[in-house]
């Protein structure tokens, strides 16, 4: 029986995936450097500290990891400020389906607490969420399954009672390393994601709302 919802953030709660592309090439340009798709992919999902680690690394790029995450933030800001926000078609549904069944909500994003506020009270949904955990609150990122079994403790439930919606690779892998099941949302504004681990896989979220959501979901080949 399940007893608590964890959603990610960046291409389940809201599309912005294309903005955080956007916001790192950003970044990345300052610097004479040019990121691909393909590069970029590698990272959904990814705690932003681990992902500046390495391209600071890679690239030899000589500020402090601090500095790129402070550039990225005020880049993705701005940007979300000249565009209209809304979350994903089916999700304040899928909110209100779990509130009234009384399953524990969670928000586990590898985004930094200070961005998963914003975009919440940008979208009022902040008091809907019985936990939010940021990638800033665990050791290690997603692949590793820190994040989710931190939101799990916070509900004071077992992961074999979560489920876990998420759009990328490492976010699945990471629910299922938490040993929690997990529906993959393949969201193409995410990239070329693998979710072939997941529990079950859907196109939309509207699909949820004809899903038994309170049992455990069957694995599905696609």
């Amino acid at each position: 029986m399940i007893k608590a919802f964890i959603f990610d953030m960046d291409g389940v709660i809201i599309d912005s995936e294309p903005l955080h592309f956007e916001s790192d090439r950003m970044v990345m340009k300052d610097f004479g450097i040019e990121l691909s798709d393909e590069e970029l992919n590698r990272y959904v999902g990814v705690d932003n500290t681990q992902m500046w680690l390495e391209l600071k690394d890679k690239y030899k790029i000589d500020v402090s990891v601090d500095d790129l995450l402070f550039r990225q933030h005020s880049n993705k800001v701005e940007l979300l400020k000249t565009r209209e926000l809304k979350p994903i078609n089916g999700i304040p549904e899928l909110i209100s389906r779990l509130i009234d069944n009384n399953i524990a909500i969670a928000l586990a994003s590898s985004s930094s607490m200070k961005f998963i506020r914003f975009v919440l009270d940008k979208l009022v949904i902040t008091n809907y969420f019985d936990v939010v955990v940021s990638g800033e609150h665990v050791e290690r990122s997603k692949p590793e399954p820190d994040i989710f079994l931190r939101a799990a403790q916070l509900l004071n439930v077992s992961p074999g009672s979560c489920v876990v919606l998420e759009d990328s690779e490492h976010g699945v892998n990471a629910a299922k390393r938490a040993g929690m099941k997990c529906i993959g949302f393949l969201n193409p504004n995410s990239g070329s994601q693998n979710l072939f681990n997941a529990d079950k896989v859907v196109i939309t979220l509207e699909e949820l709302e004809y899903m038994d959501l309170f049992n455990t979901p069957e694995k599905e080949q696609y």
